[in-house]
C-alpha cells in the first residue's frame, strides 16, 4: 500500500496553537511558502471576509463554553449586521426548524425557510435511479432551496439537517454565507461526532476496511 502523506490530520503536537514545541517534519506551517500564506492571509483584507471572521472570533472568545449553537449564531448574525436570515431544512426537520425560527425572529430577526422538499419533483426526473425511491419518491432540492433563499436576498443562511451532499450543492449555490446549525445523522440522532467518540469502543466497525 502506497504511504500516505501526511497532514494536520496526522499531528499530535498541534505547536500551530501553542507555540511552545517543535513542529514535526511534515507540519504545513513549517514548510509553507510565504507567498501561499500571505496570499491566502490578504483575501482577510476583503470586505466580507473581515466583517465575517472579526465576527466569528469575536463569538467564540466572548462566549466560548457559555452559549450553545443557536446562540452563537444569533449572535453572530448580529455582528455581521444580518437582518433576514434564511433556513435551508430538511422536511424531517421542520418542527426544529419552526422553533429556532422563533427563537430567531424574537431576536428581531426576519426568517424566511426553505424545505428540501420544495418543488416537488421526482427524483428519476434528474437520473437518480428508482431504487433509491424506497426512502420516497420526491427528491431533496438543494439548489432550488439556495435558489429561494437567494431571491428572497437573505443576509445569512442557517443549514438544518441537510443529506450528506445535499448540503454541498446547497453552500455552493448560496449566494449569502451560510453556517450549520444541524448535521443530519439519522442514527445517532443528529450527532455525528458520537460515532468518532466510540469509534475505539461500540463503533470499532467504523475503522474495518470495506
Amino acid at each position: 500500500m502506497e504511504e500516505q502523506k501526511r497532514s494536520c490530520i496526522d499531528c499530535a503536537v498541534k505547536n500551530c496553537n501553542s507555540m511552545d514545541k517543535a513542529y514535526p517534519d511534515f507540519c504545513l506551517t513549517e514548510g509553507m511558502p510565504e507567498d501561499f500564506l500571505q496570499e491566502a492571509m490578504e483575501c482577510y483584507q476583503e470586505e466580507e471576509n473581515h466583517r465575517l471572521m472579526i465576527a466569528a472570533a469575536e463569538v467564540e472568545a466572548d462566549y466560548y463554553c457559555q452559549y450553545t449553537r443557536i446562540q452563537e449564531i444569533v449572535e453572530f448574525a448580529r455582528k455581521i449586521g444580518a437582518k433576514k436570515l434564511g433556513i435551508a431544512t430538511c422536511v424531517g426537520l421542520l418542527k426544529e426548524s419552526r422553533i429556532m425560527a422563533e427563537i430567531l425572529r424574537k431576536n428581531g430577526f426576519e426568517v424566511f425557510g426553505a424545505a428540501c422538499k420544495t418543488g416537488a419533483q421526482k427524483k428519476i426526473s434528474v437520473g437518480i435511479p428508482k431504487r433509491c425511491e424506497k426512502v420516497g419518491v420526491n427528491m431533496c432540492n438543494p439548489i432550488l432551496q439556495a435558489k429561494i433563499l437567494n431571491r428572497e436576498k437573505t443576509d445569512l443562511n442557517i443549514v438544518v439537517g441537510l443529506c450528506v451532499g445535499h448540503d454541498s450543492l446547497f453552500y455552493k449555490y448560496s449566494e449569502a454565507p451560510v453556517t450549520t446549525a444541524v448535521v443530519k445523522d439519522r442514527v445517532l440522532g443528529h450527532n455525528p461526532v458520537a460515532a468518532l467518540y466510540t469509534a475505539d469502543s461500540y463503533y470499532a466497525k467504523l475503522k474495518e476496511t470495506r
